[in-house]
């Protein structure tokens, strides 16, 4: 749109709300607020205004309180509809968020109650002092106002400064799943988000939602909240918060028994491969390492591509046993005395290990040196001695529930 255009129309500007959805009971909770410009018959997005800074900042801010209000006229009589407003970080310092607090504060003497209110912004767009934001943003939320950082992983996002901000709310895009050539290293940056937002107590809300393939992996991963094209597309007026009720229910129970058949899968695997390892008996009770690494090898020899040996405290007692391109096992001696100790879960592996007397299934991950996708079963072979199987990706491909 003109940003001309908008500003000399400003009555033919009002406010469409997106729904949200929660996860909790599979309704509406919220609406994130979004301006449009009605140009004959026809509603246009007027988003890209408030990020063109070739408009006069006080224009910017006109508008944006336009909206604002007008949508607040129109929600205030909803008391129990959480009402996601958006500002551009850079032109809510300007008068460090004093206008839009007291633009809040005048509907709140009409009875609107702040909690309801959730301020979005996208900390990746911000110029300025990072700790001076936060001060503004933190003396906002005395008065019940929560925080949501915006496009969350899209484009960089500082870690570090999102923790620093403390956010209620992560609001997590999932568009970029749908382009096959950064689908994966998207993926490992999601998980990160993911991990961060439990560490800071945020809820995770994935925003862009158009398929359903999207709207499972954010059950997947923690989503509390839900937003996007798939489940409501922005409208002029506020929907009954029942509207997809049925349709999540459904979903959500095709989710979970996928999830549910999956990680009995996983643990059927983890069984057999522990009564495998039980009928090896005596085979396991040789001290010369790597003659136990090749008697393990031919009952794993086609699930496996990497076997080891590795004390309590993570020191590998053995070489590498490696299967190569050709097929054959191969010694790698190199790899003796190396500690894994640092690993994500090794530790933790090893306790479960000592505590259950049965092996167990590693998480899916990246391995480092082939780069494959595998996992690793680990199994307790004496009290002091831990047997570790990572397992070809080959293998896992042949079974969808271990991927």
């Amino acid at each position: 749109m003109d940003p001309l255009e908008i500003l000399t129309n400003k009555e033919s500007l009002l406010p469409f709300y997106q729904p949200i959805f929660s996860a909790d009971d599979h309704e509406i909770i919220g609406y994130e607020v979004l301006g449009r410009m009605k140009v004959d018959q026809d509603f246009h997005s007027i988003g890209s205004f408030f990020e063109d800074e070739s408009v006069p900042d006080e224009y910017r801010l006109e508008v944006d309180d336009f909206i604002t209000k007008k949508a607040l006229q129109e929600l205030s009589e909803f008391s129990e509809i959480t009402i996601f407003i958006n500002r551009n970080p850079n032109l809510l310092m300007l008068d460090r968020g004093d206008s839009l607090l007291h633009l809040l504060l005048s509907f709140q003497e009409q009875g609107v109650d702040l909690k309801r209110i959730v301020l979005e912004i996208t900390e990746h767009n911000y110029h300025g002092d990072i700790e001076q934001l936060n001060h503004v943003l933190t003396y906002l939320r005395t008065y019940g106002i929560k925080l949501a950082i915006d496009n969350v992983g899209k484009e960089g996002s500082n870690l570090e400064r999102l923790r620093m901000l403390n956010p209620d709310i992560l609001k997590v895009d999932l568009s970029l799943l749908r382009q096959t050539t950064t689908a994966q290293s998207y993926l490992d940056i999601l998980y990160s988000l993911s991990l961060l937002a439990r560490r800071v107590g945020a809820a995770l809300l994935y925003e862009d939602i158009e398929m359903l393939f999207q709207l499972q992996y954010a059950w997947r991963n923690g989503g509390r909240y839900y937003q996007g094209f798939y489940l409501a597309k922005p409208e002029q007026a506020i929907i009954d918060k029942n509207y997809r009720k049925e349709f999540l229910k459904k979903e959500f129970h095709s989710f979970i028994t996928h999830e549910k058949k999956k990680l009995s899968a996983q643990y059927e695997i983890c069984n057999e491969f522990t009564n495998r390892m039980y009928q090896l008996n005596t085979k396991l009770k040789t001290k010369d390492y790597d003659q136990l690494l090749f008697n393990v090898s031919q009952v794993f020899s086609k699930e496996s591509f990497r076997i080891y040996i590795c004390d309590g405290e993570g020191f590998q007692q053995s070489a590498n046993l490696y299967k190569s391109q050709a097929g054959e096992w191969v010694l790698q001696a190199e790899y003796k005395n190396k500690n894994w100790s640092w690993r994500p879960y090794f530790l933790e592996n090893i306790v479960r290990m000592n505590y259950d007397k049965r092996g167990i299934l590693s998480d899916l991950y990246s391995d480092v040196e082939t780069g494959e996708v595998t996992r690793t079963f680990s199994f307790p072979i004496s009290e002091q001695l831990y047997i570790f199987i990572d397992l070809s990706y080959s293998f896992l491909f042949e079974h969808e529930n271990l991927l």
